[in-house]
């Protein structure tokens, strides 16, 4: 088990020892020149645009997923200008499938942002990058650093992993304490005069050598001095703050078919999935039976309205950061189009177009429904 060693002396002197820490900056780069074999599209890259986008597509993503994203971005989208005056229902769509839409909306408030306020420059210092929807400190220091070698350290999950184990450093970085701790032993290692290739550099030997499981300690340069190590202590950092239980969802979507058309709305409001379309939703604090909710919804909505049920589908599930959703999809065929305040008939061949979230797609998917693109 991990002492807190925040208070501790020796703990705070061996963070400030210089002569460590230069061990550090020294075999990192030395590392990232000699044996960094990982490549990207993005790495070496100096239009901050390009560098915005692929930061904003790797937020919560991982590297292999976001890989197409961003090429299919980048082809669409080549320039901020060609984002921006880009239909957002178009940009949404090719965000599907990503999650965390509301990144999507940042990035197109953002594009819009620098096409009419900058004359379509990218802002080109620290505070001014920070100052962009979207964008927080570890976004506007890989931009400032990566894009104009400007010095300001990365400090992200692949950087808090190699800091808490080299150093031993047994308090969250989630802590308003570890968060200080972690921001300033970042910034004191920085070569500054290679802020970005640096950066590149750390993060890039936390996704391959110090990774979460199975660390290649036996390839580290760093281990003769790496605490977590001589501890044999390697999985115990970095420490971790236990988690609230996630909120449990029941979601169960009527995709109610009128004359080849489906009524569909675009969420609005703070809840999830902003801005994706969906079908009818009536929610579940527990699951339920699906047809007997059906049918009260109807006699709620449309006590005179006739319908056959077409198919209820098995169960489905998505986890998301703190919520799980759970529920399943009934189809049913109407007598007459429903009439429901915020919906829209969309016949299939204009569904194609339309974003949906995961939950939904994936039903599509399985369904081999003849909208679905993918």
């Amino acid at each position: 088990m991990i002492i807190n060693r925040f208070a501790d002396n020796y703990f705070m002197n061996g963070i400030k020892d210089r002569k460590k820490q230069l061990f550090f900056t020294t075999n990192l780069l030395s590392w990232n020149d000699l044996d960094n074999r990982r490549v990207m599209p993005w790495k070496g890259e100096k239009d901050p645009y390009k560098i915005w986008l692929s930061e904003i597509i790797l937020q919560q993503t991982r590297v292999e997923q976001g890989l197409a994203y961003y090429n299919n971005f980048i082809k669409s989208y080549p320039t901020v200008k060609k984002l921006a005056a880009a239909p957002e229902k178009e940009v949404f769509k090719l965000w599907e499938g990503l999650g965390y839409y509301t990144r999507c909306k940042n990035l197109l408030a953002t594009a819009a942002y620098i096409a009419k306020e900058c004359n379509g420059r990218f802002p080109d210092t620290y505070e001014s990058i920070l100052k962009l929807k979207g964008i927080g400190p570890y976004t506007a220091a890989a931009i400032s650093s990566f894009a104009f070698n400007l010095p300001h350290a990365v400090v992200d999950g692949n950087v808090i992993r190699v800091l808490s184990r080299f150093f031993g450093i047994g308090i969250s970085a989630m802590s308003p304490e570890g968060k200080k701790i972690f921001a300033n032993l970042a910034q004191s290692l920085l070569d500054k005069n290679m802020a970005g290739l640096y950066n590149q550099a750390i993060m890039d030997f936390g996704a391959t050598i110090c990774k979460p499981m199975l660390p290649a300690c036996n390839q580290c340069v760093m281990r003769s001095q790496c605490v977590a190590y001589k501890q044999n202590a390697i999985q115990d950092y970095p420490v971790k703050i236990k988690k609230a239980a996630k909120k449990q969802r029941w979601f169960y979507y009527v995709l109610a078919e009128y004359n080849g058309s489906f009524l569909v709305r675009k969420r609005s409001g703070k809840d999830i999935w902003q801005n994706l379309h969906e079908f009818i939703l009536t929610e579940s604090n527990t699951d339920a039976n699906a047809e007997e909710l059906l049918a009260s919804y109807f006699k709620q909505h449309f006590p005179k309205q006739q319908y056959r049920i077409k198919d209820i589908s098995k169960g489905y599930q998505q986890e998301l950061t703190h919520q799980t959703i759970r529920g399943c999809f009934i189809h049913i065929i109407c007598s007459k189009q429903l009439q429901l305040e915020g919906f829209h008939p969309e016949k299939k061949s204009a569904l194609k177009k339309l974003a949906f979230p995961k939950f939904i797609t994936q039903y599509f998917v399985e369904k081999n429904l003849d909208f679905v693109t993918n």
